[in-house]
């Protein structure tokens, strides 16, 4: 008992680091970490049930989720030099002290693909999958496109 309570201590406060140090994105990152590991998980999980699973797809799963980290990388750096170069260029003005725009974005767009390739799996599993839900995760996405589409284009 004493080992599941140390445990969930840690878990606790591991999450309330997070909270703490990153806040709102903090969380972001955690999602997006969570949710591509299920998405790999359940991948793997569909492809056994199926008799497919081949190590190579997995290796393939694993730099795919490589890339999307790269991705999600280079928007955080494209935030930061946005960020140094608004604050700190005198003939650049905005009204707004900026911190990120394009990160959370790209976050949430990659969750979002994430949760759908989850619903994927989890129908190639077996599972029963409420088209609203799939409709709803198509919806959110599409959403997210436009408001990245419309934060760059500025229309």
């Amino acid at each position: 008992m004493d080992n599941i309570n140390a445990f969930k201590i840690t878990i606790v406060a591991v999450f309330a680091g997070v909270s703490a140090w990153l806040g709102w994105f903090g969380w972001l990152i955690v999602a997006f970490i969570f949710c591509m590991t299920v998405d790999w998980i359940t991948g793997s999980m569909a492809a056994w049930k199926r008799g497919a699973w081949e190590s190579k797809t997995a290796r393939e799963g694993i730099w795919h989720k490589t890339g999307s980290i790269v991705a999600v990388l280079v928007a955080l750096i494209l935030d930061w030099v946005i960020g140094n170069v608004m604050n700190n260029i005198p003939n650049i003005q905005i009204p707004f002290s900026y911190t990120v725009l394009i990160t959370p974005v790209v976050l949430v767009w990659y969750i979002l693909t994430e949760l759908g390739s989850i619903i994927e799996n989890a129908g190639k599993m077996g599972a029963p999958v409420p088209g609203f839900l799939r409709k709803a995760i198509s919806v959110f996405k599409g959403t997210v496109d436009a408001a990245g589409e419309k934060a760059i284009s500025g229309k």
